[in-house]
């Protein structure tokens, strides 16, 4: 009953046109960022020990431009139940798809890199925009709430996108396998490790960070191409995804090459607009400065 009735208020809402959202999106600005002030210490935090180079009336202003940031991205996600095809596709577009192609047609499944950057959960309308019987997957963590979790699931699903609890991954894809299918599986690779699973740093916003590498292990064991997803956002409620190969053989690379240009791209599309990060999460809690 709990869930019918979230389900029925997300929808509702998401009926709501997206420039009546970003009305409301600047009217909750002051709210989040003045008077709940949502994760605001961790924030500052985030931004001055990344750009310590930024003086502090510059952190101030990518930190506001974030929070406005970061409520549009909730109004768009909530968008998501009730957006149509034509109108997904005319805000978030794909580029270099024949690069892409050229690996999905020589049945060469890919792993596909993105981080909390820009809006990552309209990339899961990604599926409109492939042909034939490629297999489009994105790996999840549960969230906490039950009935939110189911929610983000059906959203994450909606245009085509499967979705896979990152527990189930090696079996998911060993699946896959077996009936020879040819995929291609996104992952927000730039989460932080739990403390049991410190185990690689490398270099990132001016921290030794702990990183994941197991999007890496997998593309290498099973001989997948590795591309990386930039985003930008040229307007407001306009997102521009753009496909880049990452290396022309990731399985003969030496251990972590492949996360670090991983990184790299990471770290080079954060500094040219680093409002559209997701400051908001601890991400450096079991980092070193540089």
């Amino acid at each position: 009953m709990k869930y019918i009735l979230v389900k029925a208020f997300w929808k509702l809402f998401s009926h709501t046109p997206l420039s009546v959202m970003y009305i409301l999106s600047d009217g909750l600005f002051f709210l989040f960022y003045h008077v709940i002030r949502y994760r605001r210490k961790i924030t500052r935090k985030n931004l001055v020990e990344s750009f310590p180079e930024k003086s502090l009336e510059e952190i101030v202003k990518t930190e506001r431009a974030f929070y406005h940031f970061f409520l549009d991205v909730f109004m768009e996600t909530c968008k998501v139940a009730t957006i149509s095809i034509e109108e997904i596709k005319r805000r978030m577009r794909f580029t270099n798809m024949d690069l892409l192609c050229q690996s999905l047609n020589n049945q060469v499944s890919v792993s596909l890199y993105l981080g909390h950057y820009g809006n990552w959960e309209w990339v899961s309308s990604f599926p409109l925009h492939m042909k034939g019987d490629i297999i489009s997957g994105q790996i999840y963590q549960p969230l906490t709430n039950q009935e939110i979790n189911r929610l983000m699931r059906e959203n994450r699903s909606r245009f085509g996108a499967i979705n896979i609890e990152k527990k189930e991954t090696l079996r998911w894809i060993n699946k896959q396998i077996k009936n020879n299918s040819t995929t291609i599986v996104g992952y927000i690779a730039d989460q932080t490790p739990r403390a049991r699973n410190l185990k690689h740093f490398l270099p990132f916003l001016n921290h030794e960070a702990p990183v994941l590498t197991g999007t890496e292990t997998i593309t290498k064991r099973y001989g997948m191409d590795a591309y990386y997803l930039e985003i930008k956002r040229p307007k407001r409620g306009y997102y521009e995804a753009t496909f880049v190969k990452m290396d022309d053989d990731p399985k003969q690379l030496p251990d972590f090459r492949l996360t670090e240009i991983y990184y790299r791209y990471l770290e080079n599309t954060i500094r040219s607009r680093p409002e559209l990060y997701l400051w908001t999460h601890n991400r450096f809690r079991y980092a070193k400065y540089e």
